[in-house]
């Protein structure tokens, strides 16, 4: 299981020198734990909240029976803290690769905030489905063509 609050700030996480976004990773031996811990945070200036107002994540695994009190450390980090969301779900991923029944399943998402989890899926869903590695400058090059062509 995964556990994620999402929570509305009205100021920048503290200590942070004002940032309009960080991303911070907490080493599990910070607080015993086995599992790291993400924090990210995102504010107006990438256009994802109104002027004055940031959007923060915490996520884990979850290890105990008792998640919220797991990301309690970091949610204190974030200083006043104007809503949360907190939920809690499942970490699924497919039972079949698709190569029998061309059905391509992607896992679901994890407690990481980077992403390189969810960019390594997508890179196995394109493997698995078209047999071959997918080549970012390929499709960049289709899209440029592409544009040209409209213009």
């Amino acid at each position: 299981k995964v556990i994620r609050a999402i929570c509305l700030l009205t100021a920048p996480i503290p200590s942070t020198n004002d940032a309009d976004s960080l991303q911070l990773i907490v080493p599990q031996k910070q607080f015993n734990r086995e599992h790291d811990i993400y924090i990210a945070m995102i504010g107006s200036g990438h256009n994802v909240t109104k002027e004055g107002y940031y959007t923060a994540f915490v996520s884990t695994k979850v290890e105990t029976n008792d998640p919220e009190k797991e990301i309690q450390p970091a949610l204190d980090f974030l200083g006043k803290i104007k809503e949360k969301f907190v939920s809690i779900v499942d970490i699924e991923e497919p039972l079949e690769d698709g190569s029998k029944d061309h059905v391509y399943v992607s896992k679901s998402y994890d407690a990481t905030s980077h992403f390189e989890t969810v960019c390594e899926d997508v890179k196995s869903l394109w493997k698995r489905s078209t047999g071959t590695d997918l080549d970012l400058a390929k499709v960049e090059a289709r899209i440029e063509e592409a544009m040209a062509a409209n213009q």
